[in-house]
């Protein structure tokens, strides 16, 4: 592996604590990225949108955690079509086991730390 990545992760808000378990699983030592809290706190305005804007076009890609909640989310969802806009690569994670929500046009992954190191390996 060469050196760390940035990686943006999307989600909904409603799986706030998944996105706390990527972000704990960042400090192992062997861990494939360099994790920084990039989430906006703020409300969805226009200066949120470019704040993230400005997130995702310095990261080396997105990481999208996939859940039910993901279809609901408008966030997540400008999230994914930013990323896109800014040419970033795109991956999404089932967050559960029994939670294998498709987005369209999203090609997702099962939520294991090979799966998401060899991902951010490629990047």
């Amino acid at each position: 592996m060469a050196g760390k990545k940035v990686v943006f992760v999307a989600f909904a808000i409603e799986d706030v604590r998944v996105r706390d378990m990527i972000k704990g699983q960042s400090l192992y030592t062997n861990s494939p990225f360099e994790y920084i809290d990039m989430s906006v706190k703020e409300a969805y305005d226009e200066e949120w949108k470019r704040k993230v804007r400005a997130r995702i076009a310095r990261s080396d890609g997105v990481l999208v955690i996939v859940t039910k909640n993901s279809l609901k989310s408008s966030g997540q969802k400008w999230e994914i079509q930013c990323a896109r806009e800014e040419y970033k690569p795109v991956r999404g994670i089932w967050a559960y086991k029994e939670d294998r929500t498709p987005i369209a046009g999203l090609s997702t992954m099962t939520w294991t730390w090979e799966n998401i190191a060899g991902w951010i390996d490629s990047l």
